[in-house]
């Protein structure tokens, strides 16, 4: 009974990665920014504006902890900060949890983030998008090597992050 947990930095590939690989092993893939979003009934940049980082952090922390105690069998992509705030990192190292780090140079997400700034609260007043990245990649890798296992996905497709996953399970 799978129970997969996909953490990283925004950017990395954990929603993408998550859906393809829910596809080849036949387990229910669920994004957490999207669970808070549809039972808030507001997208993130908008619960960021009116509610503030704070109370989605708490609401991030408390949908977290809820869907691990109550969901069978799963794949869960994480925010880019879900981790890094009010131990979250610890359900990480759960016994009945297999978390992967999906790790990504900071060229690879400047790449990827520098088209999508207007959809991602944190990046859309920032101009030094590389310093900003290193730097909050620097601070967020702490929380993110509590994953019990680290892939490199900059120079890997979709599909062989999947089978580096699914190696790694059986």
């Amino acid at each position: 009974m799978p129970r997969i947990i996909l953490a990283g930095y925004m950017g990395a590939g954990k929603t993408s990665v998550g859906l393809k690989l829910s596809d080849r092993i036949s387990v229910p893939f669920y994004d957490l920014d999207n669970l808070i979003s549809n039972e808030v009934k507001l997208s993130v940049p908008d619960i960021f504006k009116s509610k503030g980082e704070i109370w989605f952090r708490k609401k991030e922390h408390e949908m977290l902890h809820h869907f691990v105690s109550t969901t069978e069998n799963f794949i869960l992509s994480l925010g880019g900060g879900t981790p890094c705030y009010a131990n979250n990192h610890l359900v990480l190292q759960q016994n009945d949890i297999d978390s992967f780090y999906l790790k990504a140079r900071v060229s690879t997400l400047v790449q990827r983030l520098s088209e999508e700034k207007n959809e991602r609260p944190l990046l859309q007043n920032i101009n030094d998008l590389p310093s900003f990245i290193g730097q909050h990649l620097f601070e967020r890798s702490y929380f993110y090597n509590f994953c019990k296992y680290t892939i490199n996905c900059d120079d890997l497709e979709i599909n062989e992050i999947c089978s580096e996953i699914i190696k790694i399970l059986t």
